[in-house]
């Protein structure tokens, strides 16, 4: 679940519908009704299990987006696939008229093969490269299996077959918040390694990396607001893999300056999250599964900077 404001609501509602359906609940504490029905989205969310996402929206905060849909009464509930509304309905429902509603336009849930007496040996990573390598070829629409080969790829350190494998969806990147991700993660390693300096990881690369830092340490000490020099390092502690450090970072920009170089640092601090975001663990029906501790805290300081 999701709390939507004006500031996210493109990339937590509009971009992610484009890879999986968003539901929006309308709602307000001053109703009763929201009272009910709010339970039964978020059972419903984690009975689902990831074949939709659930955002909510604070009508008495965000008024501006509750007009923008023309919404008239709380609760109010829209289904969007696609950046598109395609359904919705007003008023406390029923669980059995939520699930009639979303199962008429979700994609069937996946059968879960059933397990073998002796459960087989795990894959080693080159045999996971190669069954996600499969993967996209049997279904290169699917971006979410493409994010994640990419994803395996440069934790390998296999930087040049990435950019081969994202090449044929290159055109999604204002589509897919995963796709846009791994290309923010590839120039971030681009500029921390140039080609010239040699291969990742080598001596030769982490002498530059740390050289590179410490000249842009010094920038910042003259000038905490050489923003040019905060996003420089960011980009270098990403190409590290040093994700909470990055996001520091790029929090620094935002507390001064939220929209500092046409939003690239809040873009480059989600792009951050969805690398770093584990698979939702299954769990029993009417249990919400739990969230990353390291994705939860960080998003709640991007809304609190934001918001601010």
């Amino acid at each position: 679940m999701i709390d939507a404001t004006i500031q996210n609501f493109e990339d937590e509602v509009i971009q992610a519908s484009m890879t999986v359906p968003v539901l929006v609940d309308f709602w307000s504490l001053r109703s009763p009704a929201c009272a009910t029905l709010s339970p039964i989205l978020e059972k419903l969310e984690a009975a689902y299990a990831g074949r939709f996402q659930l955002v909510k929206v604070d009508c008495d905060q965000e008024q501006q987006i509750a007009q923008a849909f023309g919404v008239r009464s709380i609760p109010t509930c829209v289904l969007l696939i696609s950046g598109k509304p395609i359904d919705g309905f007003q008023g406390a429902q029923l669980e059995s008229q939520v699930r009639e509603l979303l199962d008429k336009h979700l994609p069937p849930a996946l059968k879960e093969p059933e397990q073998d007496r002796v459960e087989a040996a795990p894959l080693t990573p080159d045999e996971q490269l190669a069954a996600l390598q499969a993967s996209v070829t049997a279904d290169p629409t699917n971006d979410s299996t493409r994010f994640h080969y990419l994803k395996a790829l440069l934790l390998a350190g296999r930087d040049d077959d990435a950019k081969v494998a994202l090449a044929p969806a290159m055109g999604k990147l204002g589509l897919s918040r995963q796709l846009d991700a791994i290309q923010r993660w590839l120039d971030a390693r681009d500029f921390a390694y140039p080609v010239a300096i040699g291969a990742i990881n080598s001596e030769a690369a982490c002498a530059h990396s740390a050289t590179v830092l410490a000249e842009l340490d010094s920038k910042i000490a003259a000038n905490k607001r050489d923003f040019d020099s905060r996003f420089d390092r960011a980009q270098l502690l990403m190409a590290q893999s040093r994700w909470t450090d990055a996001m520091d970072e790029l929090l620094d920009i935002l507390m001064r300056d939220k929209t500092w170089a046409e939003d690239k640092a809040r873009k480059t601090f989600i792009a951050i999250l969805e690398i770093i975001a584990t698979p939702p663990v299954k769990v029993a029906d009417g249990q919400i599964p739990p969230e990353d501790p390291t994705v939860a805290t960080y998003r709640r300081r991007l809304s609190s900077v934001v918001l601010s």
